[in-house]
């Protein structure tokens, strides 16, 4: 990876990614079942029975519509962001009152702060982490909404076999789709902004935000980035699809990792219209290469794809969701993710254990159909 004017090199980087690639490469061969790849391997230490023949070409039905959906929203003037100063204790408070309401034990776990969130732990010990950006109460606020689906999977376990094989989770795409339900189509929903507005201006007061509509609006506010974490519910998918194809082609040898970013960079600018600038918003701005988790990345968008289908599922078991969502009454919502992903924990494959509670066969459509009404809808298209 060569640096280029303007750019911060990261050419020390390279003979160390390197070699981790060549014993990712080496780590699957002596753990691969007969004819298995060594990508597949992979990919199974965090998602059991998934394959790239039929996964990769599933997220890639993506591509396409989101980044038509991406280039009409560009044209759109964005809503505005909040904006002010929110003092962190305030921040925290409101997170932790959030978070209980959605369903999380505090008496089973605790929230502190990080520079990435995360979540940790299962069953009586289950805790959570969030960070704070005085000018961006959203920012901590999801990131604990985020995190306290997983948590909430965690804790809801059968309390009998969370040490037992059957008691792990089923596939990080599994718990990924907890996190993202209650941050994108629950907490970003309209009538979750309703139930969020009134604490919102007790906790920070009168002039933080003029409406529930335009509370709505901020948290779905969509801007093209560089940052995966920090991107939209638009964007988000192509930052995952980047990074699963260049890791897939990384472990079979059809890329080198010498041509890793010059790959990286095209892809971006395609699927994204800009330029990356340097290669820190661009292919070193991720852990997961680094600390050799191959594999990992399809298992976020799998869980943005079980997360709608899931939605749509909930909406059918409880007629008046919305309702309840605008109430703050989320204990129906939880009780329903219990019954059919929760204690359910690792007795099932995910794509079994998926299609028997959404009713449905793992499919991009709920996903295109919720992200293109909803920002059609709130950009005017």
């Amino acid at each position: 990876m060569e640096s280029r004017p303007g750019q911060r090199s990261n050419g020390r980087f390279l003979p160390a990614l390197s070699r981790i690639v060549d014993l990712q490469r080496e780590y699957a061969d002596c753990i691969a079942t007969p004819g298995q790849s060594r990508y597949d391997t992979l990919l199974g230490l965090y998602e059991p029975g998934a394959s790239a023949r039929t996964l990769l070409p599933l997220l890639e039905g993506l591509r396409a519509p989101l980044a038509a959906l991406r280039s009409a929203l560009a044209d759109r003037p964005a809503p505005a962001r909040l904006s002010g100063e929110f003092p962190v204790e305030a921040q925290l408070t409101l997170s932790r009152t959030v978070a209980h309401a959605l369903g999380y034990d505090g008496e089973a776990g605790r929230m502190d702060l990080t520079v990435h969130p995360f979540c940790v732990g299962t069953g009586g010990d289950v805790r959570i982490t969030t960070r704070v950006r005085p000018d961006d109460p959203l920012d901590c606020l999801y990131a604990v909404i985020h995190e306290t689906g997983h948590a909430l999977y965690e804790q809801n376990v059968p309390a009998n076999s969370i040490l037992e094989p059957a008691g792990q989770h089923a596939s990080m795409g599994v718990h990924e789709s907890q996190s993202r339900l209650f941050e994108n189509q629950i907490g970003r929903s309209r009538a979750f902004a309703e139930w969020l507005y009134p604490q919102m201006i007790e906790t920070f007061g009168p002039d933080c935000v003029a409406s529930p509509e335009a509370l709505y609006a901020a948290v779905n506010h969509v801007e093209t980035g560089f940052n995966r974490t920090e991107s939209d519910e638009v964007h988000y998918n192509l930052h995952v699809l980047l990074r699963a194809t260049l890791e897939h082609d990384l472990i079979e040898g059809k890329l080198q990792v010498n041509d890793l970013e010059a790959a990286w960079n095209a892809t971006f600018a395609r699927d994204f219209g800009r330029q990356v600038p340097d290669p820190l918003q661009g292919v070193l701005q991720d852990v997961h290469w680094a600390h050799g988790s191959f594999g990992y990345f399809p298992t976020y968008s799998l869980g943005n794809l079980y997360a709608a289908a899931m939605y749509e599922s909930l909406g059918t078991a409880l007629p008046n969701l919305e309702a309840l969502i605008s109430q703050g009454d989320f204990t129906p919502i939880t009780a329903w993710l219990t019954e059919n992903v929760h204690t359910k924990a690792n007795t099932l494959d995910p794509e079994p254990l998926m299609a028997a509670a959404t009713g449905k066969p793992l499919s991009t459509e709920p996903l295109i159909t919720y992200l293109t009404q909803k920002y059609s809808a709130l950009y005017s298209l």
